[in-house]
């Protein structure tokens, strides 16, 4: 992960539904959702959701598998994750207590607490 990938990541996600779809399908993980469902559930016209998810899309953020007759798109954590370390590299400065905070945030997202989420 480089700048120029980071600044692509954060643009395509620096717009309401863009955002929001990004959010929605982190929520349906491992799953995914179809692009039709994903108009629905954001009251968004098909053909300008299909140009927000290709826009995140081109950021590496989501990725779309063809199942019939339907696209169903996922969240890409991986780039998430880079993205979100990339941002945070050298956030403390070696001192690790000034980064418990978020790190302690971020542990709602380990395995043994993803049902306290629910």
């Amino acid at each position: 992960m480089d700048n120029t990938n980071v600044i692509v990541a954060l643009a395509a996600l620096a717009q309401v539904t863009r955002l929001d779809v990004f959010r929605l399908l982190v929520r349906h993980e491992p799953e995914g959702l179809p692009a039709g469902e994903l108009a629905r559930e954001l009251a968004t016209p098909h053909n300008t959701m299909s140009s927000h998810l290709a826009i995140l899309s081109r950021a590496g953020l989501v990725s779309g598998e063809r199942h019939s007759r339907s696209i169903i798109y996922r969240a890409n954590l991986d780039c998430l994750r880079e993205v979100m370390t990339y941002l945070v590299k050298d956030c403390c400065g070696g001192r690790a207590e000034l980064c418990a905070p978020l790190i302690a945030d971020l542990a709602c997202c380990t395995p043994s607490n993803r049902g306290a989420l629910a």
